[in-house]
């Protein structure tokens, strides 16, 4: 997963340790052994994938620090503290509405979806 996601190992042990904390999956030890979902896909939402991970950032701007005392800089930041504030509240919203079952069909369909396309390219390559 670590070379998929093109991270370090360690990323991929702490978000698993932290889903598993949350008894959204296991892990089994030996030969076989690995990790599978402990729960119903339709019983986890993005939201309480987020939660279990600690409630990361989720969105990459943030307001200004370079000068604390420029009363420009403290105007906006207290706009934009709103604005912040409101969009992370409809992220949240929107992800408790998004189960980890929703996903899966979803992806299912695309793959469904693009081997269909490939057999038909494949298929039409030899006419």
């Amino acid at each position: 997963m670590a070379k998929a996601m093109q991270t370090n190992p360690v990323v991929i042990r702490r978000i698993l340790a932290g889903l598993r904390d949350a008894g959204f999956v296991r892990s089994e030890k030996g030969h076989g052994g690995g990790w599978t979902i402990a729960r119903p896909l339709a019983e986890i939402t993005l939201r309480d994938v987020y939660e279990a991970l600690g409630g990361p950032t989720l969105l990459a701007m943030s307001n200004r620090t370079e000068a604390p005392g420029c009363l420009v800089e403290q105007a906006v930041n207290a706009v934009m503290n709103d604005a912040f504030a409101a969009a992370e509240a409809l992220l949240l919203e929107r992800f408790a509405e998004v189960t980890l079952a929703a996903l899966s069909a979803d992806f299912h369909e695309r793959l469904s979806s693009q081997t269909s396309t490939r057999e038909t390219d494949e298929h039409d390559a030899y006419f």
